[in-house]
């Protein structure tokens, strides 16, 4: 059975056409998928989709074989700004999904500071977000995501802001950091160096459809000199010569 399992989902918005046009998708546990296209083909609106931030019009959407209604801790989402509190402190901004439910705990504050010290934050968990660069706001977004153990992250283009060396180290931060806690990962993008480097398999979407599915076969774990390896570079052309041939 498919971990998550998005099966014929249509959305419209009104006075518009599809956004998303019959997606079929299938993810295993553990399975860190990109999702790659233009701007407005559809990639955002599929995953708050997935998120259950929107209902299908048509179609369904399973996690773990149940249909999935609403979001709940069963899922983390990141945005593509990091959306901290300005009033919080980074430790208390990753708490956020705890203190909205209940008093955190002195093992959920541990869990907290835990988090931020495998992100290389440890020494940042009272500093307000306006003292934190924008990569370390990231961080502290993605520890936040991850704070309730989700088994599925969802991620938009939460890097795009971000320099190139900055959005190198998040990018394997994360992998990292998955790839320890098992947790399955949709990844929206429109960069193709980053759904190679990322993806485990790279959906390519255009005009609200599925176009070409894509298996990066690359070892794991990954690293940043694997990007000036052949086989990352014929990857990279494989996806690009996908997207020119779809138009996506």
């Amino acid at each position: 059975m498919a971990f998550l399992a998005i099966e014929q989902v249509r959305f419209t918005y009104p006075g518009r056409k599809p956004v998303v046009d019959g997606v079929d998708w299938r993810m295993l546990a553990g399975e860190f998928h990109c999702l790659l296209g233009r701007s407005g083909c559809g990639k955002t609106t599929l995953l708050k989709l997935a998120a259950g931030l929107l209902r299908p019009q048509s179609g369904r959407i399973l996690l773990r074989g149940g249909e999935l209604a609403s979001p709940g801790p069963q899922l983390g989402f990141m945005f593509q700004a990091p959306t901290l509190l300005e009033w919080l402190s980074a430790l208390d901004n990753v708490l956020l999904p705890v203190s909205l439910q209940r008093r955190p705990t002195t093992q959920d504050r541990q869990r907290a500071l835990q988090l931020l010290a495998q992100l290389g934050l440890e020494d940042h968990a009272p500093h307000h977000p306006r003292q934190l660069s924008g990569g370390q706001q990231s961080r502290v977004a993605l520890a936040r995501a991850l704070m309730l153990e989700p088994p599925l992250l969802l991620l938009d283009e939460p890097f795009a802001a971000l320099d190139a060396i900055t959005r190198a180290e998040l990018q394997d931060d994360l992998l990292r950091t998955c790839r320890a806690r098992g947790t399955t990962v949709l990844f929206v993008t429109h960069d193709i160096n980053e759904a190679v480097y990322l993806g485990d398999r790279i959906a390519l979407m255009q005009h609200g459809r599925i176009v070409d599915d894509i298996a990066v076969a690359l070892p794991a774990p990954r690293s940043q000199a694997m990007r000036h390896g052949a086989a990352f570079n014929e990857y990279c052309a494989r996806v690009r010569a996908a997207m020119d041939r779809s138009g996506a």
